[in-house]
């Protein structure tokens, strides 16, 4: 599903402060992995998984997600691939407070190609499934600054995977967690990934990384697999 060869990332390339946040990446992730990626602050993760995300463009090298050559693409259609395949879930949970849960699930479904064919009230269906996953639905028309941080982090599970994506980005999602919450959304996780989800999960946490199938540590822009 993922390969990444020989990837290169230079950050204010050309000037006097240049700097190499990553050294020829190689990597390959198969369909249906739960993988944790490790390693000290500025190791060079973040940088990687936005790359993953197709956030973030790179110097030299290749990334192939599903067959299509990430780099030699229009930005337009980098924004399809994030909309469409990839799910994102951020550590401050990135909701706007002021929407309710299906609102804010609803969000990717308003920005998705595939809307033209499907009306308001099959977007709404859509989302209120997507909260029944993660057992949010009796929470879907309540403002998610009125939630817990363990209700934000599902709603924000279950925008990411409101279009079906096949990947599932995490970056420290349960970094500000408590120990029992963090249980419950590592118990979600495994059961995305039971369903067929590729998941990447950036994070500090041993007990997290230890619940994934493989663990990947980069260090100073170099992987130690």
């Amino acid at each position: 599903m993922i390969q990444l060869d020989n990837i290169v990332k230079t950050y204010n390339k050309g000037k006097n402060n240049a700097f190499e946040a990553l050294h020829g990446i190689s990597l390959t992730i198969q369909d249906g992995e739960m993988i944790a990626i490790v390693g000290t602050s500025g190791a060079g993760k973040s940088t990687l998984l936005h790359i993953f995300a197709c956030i973030d463009g790179y110097d030299s090298g290749q990334y192939v997600i599903d067959d299509t050559v990430i780099g030699n693409i229009s930005e337009r259609k980098m924004a399809a691939i994030r909309n469409e395949k990839i799910g994102m879930v951020m550590q401050d949970f990135a909701l706007v407070e002021g929407f309710t849960a299906l609102e804010n699930v609803m969000i990717p479904l308003d920005f998705a190609r595939s809307k033209i064919r499907k009306s308001k009230k099959e977007r709404k269906m859509i989302a209120r499934k997507m909260l029944e996953l993660v057992q949010m639905e009796e929470f879907m028309n309540k403002p998610v600054n009125n939630l817990s941080g363990g209700q934000k982090q599902r709603v924000a599970i279950a925008r990411a995977i409101a279009n079906e994506p096949s990947l599932i980005l995490a970056d420290e999602p349960t970094g500000a967690l408590d120990s029992t919450t963090t249980m419950e959304i590592m118990k979600l996780f495994r059961s995305l990934n039971e369903q067929g989800k590729t998941i990447l999960i950036v994070t500090h946490d041993k007990d997290v990384a230890s619940q994934c199938d493989r663990i990947v540590e980069i260090s100073d822009g170099n992987i130690i697999e």
